[in-house]
């Protein structure tokens, strides 16, 4: 190996001979990633009277190993939409990208008019079914939650194929299987978003990030929040889910040196 600075780790030319990257061609075909390898995991939302709130975990998990635990999920577009992400980190950072590139192109147009969340959603879920389409799919399930052109709660979601759904209360994940029959109990399909309060949507999804917390694997106590009003968006990062213990496994008989 040559050792001056310069070319650390690099084979020396006068023995090796220079290097030749012509290998690294080929006449193949073209391969895309097959799974995603750091991932998050759910994101919750729900609608309310005057706007829609919605969370997500701050863990990015490497297979099963919690490897990253200060990755915020939920991103902010204009004043008016959240974004919150589940699936493949990376690909959420592209599309983070992406929203910030069209998020300044709104904000120096002559126009005026910028895009809500509806019009948000739109646009993602044509993206997602692009690249799905090109046999390189976006390894994301997004929830879009803000308001549409007529100033209504709007929230829906969008998968890696392209397919959207909508519905007063929504996850992805696991909390697909574990939040959302909680938010049922809570907010049977007959309930209007009318009497639903602010403070009742985020206590409900507390209580389900509590559930995730216990139940799912690729999880943590550590979350986001997000209120989407007409006076804004009130984010709340590094919140804590309470009363999370694990000590009343003590009282289980069996449990440890326990055993009568």
């Amino acid at each position: 190996m040559n050792h001056y600075p310069e070319v650390w780790g690099r084979p020396r030319d006068d023995v090796y001979g220079s290097y030749n990257p012509s290998y690294l061609q080929t006449s193949g075909p073209k391969t895309h990633t097959q799974s995603p390898a750091v991932t998050g995991t759910s994101v919750i939302a729900v609608k309310f009277n005057g706007g829609v709130a919605i969370a997500a975990d701050n863990l990015a998990s490497y297979g099963s190993l919690a490897r990253f635990t200060d990755v915020k999920r939920l991103r902010i577009f204009g004043d008016s939409a959240v974004v919150g992400f589940g699936g493949d980190v990376s690909d959420m950072q592209y599309i983070d990208r992406l929203l910030e590139s069209i998020d300044i192109r709104e904000n120096y147009s002559a126009h005026g008019n910028t895009l809500n969340a509806k019009n948000l959603h739109t646009y993602l879920s044509k993206v997602f079914y692009k690249r799905r389409s090109e046999f390189n799919p976006l390894w994301n399930h997004i929830l879009v939650a803000g308001f549409d052109e007529n100033k209504n709660p709007f929230l829906s979601s969008a998968d890696l194929l392209g397919t959207t759904y909508s519905a007063p209360h929504l996850a992805t994940g696991f909390g697909a299987h574990l939040a959302i029959p909680i938010l049922r109990r809570l907010f049977p399909e007959e309930t209007p978003i009318e009497k639903i309060s602010k403070e009742e949507a985020e206590a409900a999804l507390r209580e389900c990030l509590k559930v995730l917390w216990y139940r799912d694997a690729r999880s943590l106590d550590q979350y986001s929040v997000a209120v989407i009003t007409s006076d804004g968006i009130e984010v709340k990062e590094n919140q804590q889910i309470e009363a999370q213990s694990w000590a009343f496994a003590e009282s289980i008989k069996g449990y440890g040196a326990q055993v009568n």
